[in-house]
């Protein structure tokens, strides 16, 4: 059978070579053609033929496996056709990562986070529980490994493309087994780092590998694959995982049509959810939460029902939301609930998405997510409640993201906002065109924050960018 590999940009060349070092016959096909040198050069090591066009699939025979993001923007049609005599079969990146680390990390306690929002908090949150188990974790800050609390950076610069799940996987096996050269050849170190624990973000669906995945939220359906499909449709792969926890809201409206033995859902205020808030006390600093659950199941089948306080930093309903799925996952594993009450506690929000910090004699709300998108700036805003004293900051930067901005919808928002805004970067200039009230524009980041603390004021910042490429402006 030949193996054709789509899209190099997303993670292809991990796979296709991965493929390869099995000894599968594997082509490869750069849709968007970004492939560089060393890429490229690698794909030739290991025999992966690259086709410059799919027309060239003219000159196979037999099965063909086409292996593709679910984000594609070809149809099957404009596949089959180059060679409709071919006996094709149609698996996602997703799901061949899901193959290639089928035999993997049988003793790990394993988690995969999906969702519109909150993903990396929840990753993060969920690192805070389970640090004595010393996670291996891929996010879209980094892939990290923790070793007796202490950080190790694998790669920062790393997508959450399916493909990097086995590439974080690779590394961490690269620096828990160092080796040495000695006279009569090369042994592996006996000092080896170990986890026990592993947490994987995924933007479009999960590999199902995990012992649960957690599904955040659908807060706002993009469309995906030209049009073709939606955010929704390619989370669906949560289903292949043995055990989902996932918003109850978004479970009804998108996948009541599942039937699958072990869904757990979280609510805000639905009771007919597993688990759901029975009292929030909203707090910048620190939000006290009660949460009661009913008959969860567990990964081992059993059946749980009971309450429990949690004080953490969710400064919004939506942060809350997330502290319920992350609640939610622990007591599926059987993760003990002091542990969970403790984990919770450390955590202090992250750098690059909700943080909050002092500057002179102003608070500072940081919301800066590659993600920010119309709900989500509603959201935030809501989580201030008074808007008296504060500044509102929008802007950031446009292709980072499959998910859009409605401008309009936010202009509309802005429009009737009783705050003093301000607008900045490409996503503020657009806004700022389509409203019809008055607003500021400000070039300079370091401006914004200096107005606020000249003026006296607090800062809500709501900003979409890759927080990396915004630290080095």
């Amino acid at each position: 059978m030949n193996n054709l590999v789509i899209d190099m940009t997303h993670g292809g060349v991990k796979i296709a070579v991965s493929l390869a070092k099995k000894g599968k016959n594997v082509l490869a096909y750069d849709i968007y053609n970004t492939l560089n040198v060393i890429d490229r050069k690698m794909l030739e090591i290991y025999d992966v033929w690259l086709l410059d066009d799919l027309s060239e699939l003219k000159d196979y025979k037999g099965d063909v496996r086409v292996i593709y993001p679910i984000h594609l923007p070809l149809t099957v049609n404009e596949i089959t056709s180059n060679n409709p005599d071919l006996n094709y079969t149609f698996t996602t990146h997703h799901e061949i990562v899901g193959e290639l680390l089928s035999d993997w990390g049988e003793d790990i306690i394993k988690i995969e986070v999906t969702g519109v929002k909150g993903k990396t908090s929840c990753v993060f949150m969920l690192k805070e529980i389970l640090i004595d188990e010393n996670p291996l974790i891929l996010s879209s800050l980094g892939a990290l490994l923790y070793e007796d609390k202490k950080e190790f950076v694998l790669k920062k610069d790393i997508s959450i493309a399916p493909a990097n799940i086995k590439e974080t996987v690779d590394l961490a096996y690269k620096i828990a087994n160092p080796i040495c050269k000695i006279a009569d050849g090369v042994v592996e170190s006996e000092n080896l780092r170990k986890y026990e624990s592993a947490i994987f973000e995924s933007s479009l669906g999960v590999s199902g590998i995990g012992d649960v995945a957690l599904l955040c939220n659908i807060s706002e359906n993009y469309p995906i694959a030209k049009g073709r499909s939606c955010a929704a449709e390619a989370k669906r792969q949560v289903f292949r995982c043995r055990n989902v926890v996932c918003e109850k809201e978004s479970f009804d409206k998108y996948y009541s049509d599942v039937n699958h033995p072990n869904v757990n859902t979280f609510s805000l205020d639905d009771e007919s959810a597993n688990l759901y808030v029975e009292r929030a006390d909203y707090s910048l600093d620190e939000t006290e939460i009660n949460i009661r659950y009913r008959d969860v199941r567990t990964v081992d089948d059993d059946v749980l029902n009971g309450s429990l306080c949690v004080k953490t930093f969710a400064p919004g309903a939506h942060h809350v939301k997330n502290v319920l799925g992350v609640v939610l996952t622990c007591l599926v594993l059987k993760i003990n609930e002091e542990k969970i009450i403790k984990g919770l506690a450390n955590y202090n929000g992250i750098t690059g998405r909700t943080t909050k910090r002092s500057k002179g004699n102003s608070t500072i709300i940081e919301e800066i997510n590659p993600g920010i998108n119309t709900d989500a700036i509603r959201q935030s805003i809501n989580m201030i409640g008074d808007l008296e004293g504060w500044y509102v900051a929008i802007g950031g930067d446009y292709g980072i993201t499959c998910e859009e901005i409605d401008e309009d919808k936010v202009a509309d928002y802005l429009n009737n906002l009783e705050s003093d805004i301000m607008l900045t970067g490409d996503v503020g200039s657009s806004i700022l065109s389509k409203m019809t009230r008055k607003a500021e524009f400000i070039d300079s980041i370091d401006e914004v924050y200096g107005l606020a603390v000249h003026d006296g004021k607090n800062l809500l910042f709501i900003y979409r960018s890759d927080y990396h490429k915004l630290s080095q402006r």
